[in-house]
């Protein structure tokens, strides 16, 4: 899955809702997936095999801190949106800009592809404070729940696209013993916070995001917000 593909996909999904509701309601934090739903993605250019073959190569004999820094410093417009932990979308932001010597977010339409349906974006926040006490609440309940078990049972299949993520990379570490349980555990939540906070930051930009506060926000308004608006 990448975000080309999820634009095609959702808009399919969508298509279908439609048939016989009214509405149809995205929830999510990825940001480009967002994107690609509402405005549309460009088409990503063509990659020589060689490039990311030498991506590839370099990753593997040198690790993800290498991998980081090299997009960090080609392209720090990605970096600072991108999960830091996910090495096929650094390698993928990194092929791209070594092809053309663009970032990977230049890959997105000028011009907005018009979709046949009203889209009305809401976002949902809360103090940082509390949005960090929940982060560290949620990954207890889910070390509570059997994720270290479900960790060391997928561990043979660490090197997959879909387990390279917060979570699953953190206790990989721990069952190679880089890293005792607790820290493993730590560095989870500090990971899952600057991704929170990543995120938050690429929303903030978008102004046709009407904000509320989870707290304060009264059901009802945001019914008639919708409502003003569709």
């Amino acid at each position: 899955m990448n975000a080309g593909i999820f634009e095609e996909y959702s808009l399919q999904a969508a298509e279908k809702i439609f048939e016989s509701h009214n509405y149809a309601v995205m929830v999510g934090g990825t940001g480009l997936y967002i994107k690609a739903f509402v405005e549309g993605m460009d088409d990503v250019p063509v990659i020589d095999p060689a490039v990311r073959q030498k991506i590839v190569a370099d990753f593997t004999q040198n690790g993800l801190d290498f991998l980081q820094k090299q997009v960090a410093e080609k392209d720090p417009v990605f970096r600072s949106i991108a999960e830091q932990r996910n090495p096929q979308r650094l390698m993928r932001a990194l092929e791209i800009f070594l092809s053309t010597g663009k970032s990977i977010t230049a890959f997105r339409p000028g011009q907005k592809k018009q979709r046949p349906f009203n889209i009305v974006r809401i976002g949902l926040e809360l103090p940082r404070t509390e949005l960090n006490e929940r982060i560290n609440n949620r990954v207890d309940k889910m070390m509570d729940d059997g994720l270290l078990a479900e960790a060391e049972l997928l561990f043979s299949f660490k090197s997959l696209n879909a387990l390279q993520t917060v979570g699953y990379q953190e206790l990989f570490d721990y069952v190679e013993k880089k890293y005792s349980l607790k820290e493993a555990v730590e560095r989870i939540k500090i990971n899952t916070r600057q991704y929170a906070k990543r995120q938050m930051t690429w929303f903030k930009k978008d102004p046709g995001i009407k904000w509320y506060n989870s707290n304060e926000v009264d059901a009802q308004e945001i019914l008639l917000y919708l409502n003003l608006l569709t």
